[in-house]
């Protein structure tokens, strides 16, 4: 039986379960059994113009949830050697990626306020897990 191959970056587009206070979204379990263990959780802004990312990791998992704010897009490629691959979003949604080992990635925030970005990662942080490779 031939098994199918998994994309290497997967997109949920997460629910507002929020009210008159404010955004409130959940990771759902399923994207927490992706990542396995939870070993580090990272909480970073992106200014207008800028790039984060542009590298993959050896042996980490990851789930990056980007919060409502201004335009961005996502950028990632499915190993060495293949095509760099885009994906452009308003803003208006909660989106979450799952990002395989071996898949650089990166976010670009394309609007003119900072964009909000958490990592979830099977792993704790190390320098040597990453390898740059640009997409963007």
């Amino acid at each position: 039986m031939t098994e199918t191959k998994r994309p290497k970056i997967r997109f949920v587009d997460l629910r507002n379960e929020g009210d008159a206070r404010g955004v409130s979204v959940t990771t759902p379990p399923e994207v927490l059994e992706y990542v396995g263990r939870t070993a580090d959780v990272h909480l970073a802004s992106i200014n207008p113009g800028a790039i984060r990312g542009n590298h993959y990791h050896v042996k980490t998992r990851m789930a990056i949830m980007i919060l409502p704010g201004p335009n961005w897009s996502f950028h990632w490629d499915e190993g060495e050697d293949t095509q760099s691959q885009q994906r452009i979003f308003d803003g208006t949604r909660t989106i979450l990626m799952l990002v395989a080992t071996g898949a650089s990635h990166a976010v670009r925030n394309d609007g003119t306020a900072p964009l909000w970005m958490l990592a979830i990662s099977s792993e704790p942080y190390d320098p040597v897990d990453r390898v740059a490779r640009k997409v963007v």
